[in-house]
């Protein structure tokens, strides 16, 4: 198997996981959120949904610098369907240009410039795994424990979860 088509079973292995979560994120909460340090809700969930988007990135330039601007916008879903929304049109474009690179690309460099300093450089398909795959399944369970303190069920991920059966062990 190829790094690119491994990539692709990962990428599509977590779609569906994350967006069952989306789909619960309550309308009217955007701001509550359950510690004065935590991101709220809204800003949560509508990061959660916005994260591929950097994977074009990553694949498109050899170096991103955010405070250059190019990214998403920093504006909170304010509906689930928009939330959705937004998580299908960032999704469906990292997934649309992933599937049409090839190793050797992933095997190049990329680098994060903030205000113009190097943070980090590494490959690419690193990148894709730690910093955008990695970083949506982290804020999922974030988004779960979210969920769980409003009292909504928390949808089964890998496999149960204390409100569903499923997962992809069954």
């Amino acid at each position: 198997m190829t790094l690119r088509d491994s990539l692709l079973q990962e990428f599509d292995l977590e779609r569906p996981f994350t967006r069952r979560c989306l789909e619960r994120v309550p309308e009217g909460k955007n701001d509550w959120k359950p510690h004065e340090k935590s991101m709220t809700l809204g800003w949560l969930s509508t990061f959660l949904a916005i994260c591929p988007s950097w994977g074009v990135f990553v694949l498109d330039r050899d170096e991103f610098d955010p405070a250059t601007g190019g990214g998403p916008a920093r504006q909170e879903a304010q509906s689930n369907s928009q939330l959705l929304s937004l998580f299908d049109q960032y999704h469906g474009a990292c997934r649309d240009a992933l599937a049409k690179t090839n190793d050797a690309h992933l095997e190049r460099p990329w680098t994060l410039k903030p205000g113009g300093h190097v943070l980090f450089t590494q490959p690419r398909w690193f990148v894709l795994r730690e910093y955008i795959l990695n970083h949506i399944v982290h804020h999922r369970a974030q988004l779960g424990v979210y969920l769980r303190l409003n009292g909504i069920s928390v949808p089964a991920i890998y496999n149960d979860s204390a409100d569903e059966k499923g997962g992809v062990f069954r």
